[in-house]
């Protein structure tokens, strides 16, 4: 024999019943089948019952629609004719009966906990009377007759003794079908009609299972079983095949809702199996809940449950301290006032102890703990309680986690990485539950995060906000499309790009945008953007393991580095302004990404692709010291002294490098030296040197006034410095040199300029747009360690960022 519980959802409309009628005669023994009101019924009643009581004429409305749902429900799923008239007949007497309560309750104004109590237990009787006429041999019992309860702290609790009694002398005989209304008992001293509570369907079913030794307890729903998180929240959540009694309890106590969390209790001492199945998709394996798990070896976590509506009251004084018995006062008066405490924090120095209750018990409960200590406060004690609200309690569930060291540490490092607080947290000597508090606004950034960093999820998710999509940008969200794919096979990372703008539009989208068709979407769909509006969608947002990418070459965005990194952002930049920025800005950027636990990436500020920071910080952070530098940093110019000829003046060269796309959208950038000397600054700074771009000694090869006027004037009269340069180009050329722009640091001092090199120096083979480094060091004196390699271009840059981005994720 086993026990079947259908609930509202699965006896909701008329294709579940008739599922449900289906599940019950396919059964191969005998079955006793518990049902909960038709979905949403048991709302009814409780609204309309408000109402009425209020004396709101409206509740007849409600009433109708009650009796219509019924009388509906019946015509649908049983053919017409002498059973179908019989089964209206003893609905409708029902129906009668509550019909006449409401009205009673109208008039008189006045709705007592007794006959609220009577009024909800009518959802259960008509659902089990529809049920059983609806499944062929099945035969009705009164709940009522043999669930009995007694009250206790204001409260109808179940007498188990009389009712396994009661329950076994009913099902003495077993029926090849017996149906049964969950939810409804009656007083064991009066007779009233009682309830089990909201859910107290699944216990209805735990106790007649525990009582007549069930072989199993199958709890139909409308979810394929427990998930590792709330579906709703983490779209990667999936079904957990198997929980132990214990994992289950603390999943459910924790607010996961699949299962009421008495149920557990009365099949556990009997080792009967719970198997979660879902009505609306019988063929999913759903979960079993049993003794021990086939897999004790597998996750240290099975799966993360929360509780949104969580209050903290804190009782704290110095007074506490060595003083025995407070908080026997504390949960005496609480369980007094029938408040339930689902969590308790308690500082070694007992002078402060944290309570977490349901927000709907806050303001009672620090009222009978400020009247209980009443006189501690007035001597000062113990502190005035009061509640802070608005929190959520999260919950981490595993019975593998007693035998994982470092779980505690992975989660809270985990939560303090993405700029999550934990205002309170309480785990048990059993190991088995990790709980904490949060506020509210952060409970799905917890949820996700801890969901990805235990492996719960499929993918561990990095979420991308990409600003500037011109040549690098567009290049990098190319490499990205390419590589998602592999990335998720390869390395289960999952590259999620959630934002990205231009200077005109930007969008958002937490599940991930379509890179393949982006800049159409983009015009299309995009709101307006400016970098105070990009700031504040991606603060909105609020997602957890984000990384702002930098593609542009804006100083307002880059302003934007040190909030997102203190919002535990990390900022991977393209831009080279905020390294080379003042030398407090650039040190309070770096100290707030560390404080935070989170990253500043930027080495394509100085070398494209080129390993070139990453380098330098292995060499100091290894007890090396960088003695001097010498460099070509501007790909740009490195290919520009490269194609001047004979056939290609200065100008011409010039041109060519902005069609190839090597120099900014205006070159005299380039050719003024700016950017090699921001180069030059952020390396000077990674090598350990306080350095400021004013430190740096300038020697130029294009005359000052040439930088004056319009972009349009400075093509026109660039070209009157090609005869000089043809004339200087000969000259070396004849003695075997070329030139070099070269940064230069050594003894702290820095310098940039045009340098001549001979077939003897590392520069002289320098080709195209490439790059060169010299590090010259205390390990590396004699011989200078080299990095050569392609330094300009929107594939290698592009490249580079996205090298950053997975030094991030760690793969």
């Amino acid at each position: 024999m086993k026990v079947m519980k259908f609930g509202g959802t699965s006896v909701g409309s008329v294709n579940s019943i008739l599922s449900v009628k289906k599940i019950v005669e396919a059964a191969e023994e005998p079955v006793i089948v518990i049902v909960s009101a038709l979905g949403g019924v048991t709302d009814q009643l409780i609204n309309t019952s408000k109402m009425a009581s209020a004396g709101d004429s409206r509740y007849e409305g409600e009433f109708r629609e009650i009796v219509f749902r019924h009388v509906e429900m019946i015509k649908a799923v049983i053919p017409s004719g002498e059973q179908q008239q019989d089964l209206q007949r003893r609905v409708g007497e029902l129906l009668n009966e509550l019909k006449d309560i409401f009205q009673g309750i109208y008039l008189i104004k006045d709705l007592s906990p007794k006959t609220s109590d009577m009024i909800v237990s009518y959802g259960e009787r008509l659902s089990s009377i529809i049920v059983a006429a609806l499944i062929q041999d099945a035969v009705w019992f009164d709940s009522r007759s043999f669930v009995k309860t007694e009250r206790k702290h204001a409260r109808h609790m179940l007498d188990a003794e009389l009712t396994n009694k009661l329950i076994k002398e009913t099902f003495k005989v077993l029926p090849n079908v017996s149906l049964v209304p969950g939810f409804i008992s009656s007083d064991k001293v009066t007779g009233d009609v009682t309830n089990l509570g909201r859910g107290g369907s699944d216990y209805t079913a735990a106790i007649i299972a525990a009582a007549l030794d069930a072989s199993g307890l199958e709890i139909w729903t409308d979810v394929d079983g427990f998930m590792t998180a709330d579906p709703r929240v983490i779209s990667t959540a999936y079904t957990i095949t198997e929980l132990s009694y214990v994992e289950a309890t603390e999943l459910c106590n924790f607010g996961a809702k699949v299962v009421y969390p008495p149920t557990i209790y009365p099949v556990c001492h009997k080792n009967i199996p719970i198997l979660i199945k879902n009505t609306f998709n019988p063929e999913a394996v759903g979960t079993i809940i049993k003794q021990q798990v086939s897999s004790p070896l597998g996750k240290a976590i099975k799966g993360i449950s929360s509780i949104n509506d969580t209050s903290l009251i804190t009782v704290q004084g110095l007074g506490m301290v060595g003083v025995i018995g407070v908080n026997y006062r504390i949960f005496k008066v609480l369980a007094k006032s029938g408040i339930s405490v689902f969590l308790v924090s308690q500082a070694s120095s007992e002078n402060s102890t944290s309570i977490g209750v349901r927000n709907a018990d806050a303001d009672l409960a620090c009222e009978v703990l400020n009247e209980e200590f009443a006189k501690e406060i007035e001597m000062g004690e113990i502190g005035h309680v009061c509640a802070e609200k608005d929190l959520a309690t999260v919950a981490i569930v595993g019975e593998n986690m007693k035998h994982t060291p470092g779980i505690a540490g992975k989660l809270f490092g985990t939560l303090g990485r993405n700029g999550i607080n934990v205002i309170a947290c309480a785990q048990g000597a059993s190991e088995t539950n990790i709980s904490f508090v949060v506020e509210s606004k952060s409970l799905r950034k917890s949820l996700n995060v801890i969901h990805d960093s235990f492996f719960l999820s499929e993918y561990q998710v990095l979420n991308l906000f990409i600003c500037g999509i011109g040549t690098v940008g567009d290049s990098l969200i190319e490499q990205i499309r390419c590589q998602q794919q592999k990335l998720m096979q390869e390395n289960g990372l999952k590259l999620n790009v959630v934002g990205i703008a231009n200077s005109s539009f930007a969008m958002f989208r937490r599940e991930g945008l379509d890179l393949s068709n982006y800049r159409v979407e983009l015009k299309e769909k995009g709101i307006k953007n400016s970098p105070k509006i990009f700031h504040d969608e991606v603060i909105k947002m609020n997602i957890f393991n984000s990384v702002f990418v930098d593609c542009t070459a804006n100083a307002e965005v880059a302003a934007l580095y040190k909030d997102f990194l203190q919002h535990n952002i990390s900022v991977v930049a393209a831009n080279k302004i905020a390294a080379s920025s003042k030398y407090d800005n650039y040190r309070e950027l770096k100290q707030v990404a560390r404080h935070r636990g989170v990253k500043f990436l930027f080495e394509t500020n100085v070398g494209a692709g080129l390993p070139i920071i990453n380098t330098i910080n292995d060499l100091i952070n290894s007890g090396d010291k960088i003695l001097k530098i010498e460099a070509v940093l501007s790909g740009t110019l490195n290919y520009i002294f490269n194609k001047i000829s004979a056939d290609i003046p200065f100008s011409k060269a010039i041109q060519m490098a902005k069609e190839e796309g090597y120099s900014e959208p205006d070159p005299r950038i380039d050719l003024s030296g700016k950017d090699v000397i921001r180069k030059l600054v952020i390396l000077g700074r990674e090598a350990g040197y306080r350095l400021e771009q004013e430190d740096v000694e300038k020697h130029l090869f294009v005359p000052a006034e040439y930088f004056e006027g319009s972009l349009d004037d400075f093509w026109k009269r660039v070209s009157t410095l090609d005869a000089n340069f043809e004339a200087q180009r000969k000259l070396l050329e004849s003695e075997k040199k070329h030139w070099c722009f070269v940064a230069r640091l050594e003894d702290g001092k820095a310098s940039v300029g045009l340098q001549e090199v001979d077939a003897s120096h590392p520069f002289y083979g320098l080709e195209g747009s490439n790059n060169i480094i010299l590090l010259t060091t205390e390990r590396y004196k004699e011989y200078p360690m080299m990095i050569r390699g392609y330094g300009a271009g929107a594939g290698v840059t592009a490249a580079g960022v996205f090298a950053d981005i997975m030094s991030i994720a760690n793969v």
